[in-house]
């Protein structure tokens, strides 16, 4: 079966100095939409859909960072870098 496109009308309601549209609770449960969307400009018209939140949190930050099994050892050497010269006590 193909995917249907599905059609609704929305009326401009007015929210201060601009207007906005009503989502029904049904869609916003169903596509997960929280207090941000991103609305893109098409050929086609407007596309509103779900801002995808791109955050690790510190917890999968480590995790990602551990899959790396990237090699720090040369790390020391790179803080001191060019500060040998001065008048520097480490």
């Amino acid at each position: 079966m193909k995917n249907q496109i599905r059609t609704r009308d929305v009326k401009l309601v007015p929210i201060g100095n601009s207007k906005g549209i009503r989502i029904p609770k049904a869609l916003i449960q169903k596509y997960g939409l929280a207090n941000s969307l991103l609305l893109e400009e098409t050929e086609s018209g407007l596309l509103l859909r779900k801002k995808e939140e791109k955050k690790l949190s510190w917890e999968d930050t480590y995790k990602s960072i551990a899959a790396e099994n990237e090699n720090w050892d040369d790390f020391n050497v790179a803080l001191l870098d060019g500060l040998e010269d001065e008048d520097f006590e480490y």
